[in-house]
């Protein structure tokens, strides 16, 4: 069992940059995959990056290169998503998750944290 607990989402003006934070507990969790998804109201949940359990591997959602960075720290058992040049269009909850291969689908993954919002004024 692994849980999730996101963190860093707020508001912030066009061209401004966020961190996300994605504490995870439970005696296996570096062992996952991490991912970060979002969703915005009306749409479908779409991929922004995800990680490998080593960290060696990641995988992007199609989005301007250097936009988002996605990284995580074992020892602290914490996933990061570093947002830069943001946009009003990346107005959404974001959410991490944990599953046991890197993929960019989020049915492979076996657990979700509940969300942080990211709001982005034009």
């Amino acid at each position: 069992q692994v849980h999730l607990v996101e963190s860093g989402g707020g508001l912030v003006q066009t061209g401004g940059s966020l961190r996300l934070s994605c504490a995870a507990s439970g005696p296996t969790a570096s062992s996952y995959a991490m991912g970060w998804f979002r969703q915005a109201p009306g749409k479908e949940r779409e991929l922004v990056a995800a990680i490998s359990w080593s960290g060696s591997a990641t995988y992007y959602g199609d989005f301007p290169e250097d936009e988002f960075t996605i990284s995580r720290d074992n020892a602290k058992n914490t996933a990061y998503l570093q947002m830069n040049s943001l946009k009003p269009e990346d107005t959404a909850v974001y959410y991490c998750a944990a599953g046991p291969n890197l993929s960019d689908s989020g049915g492979d993954y076996d657990y979700w944290g509940q969300g942080t919002q990211v709001t982005v004024s034009s």
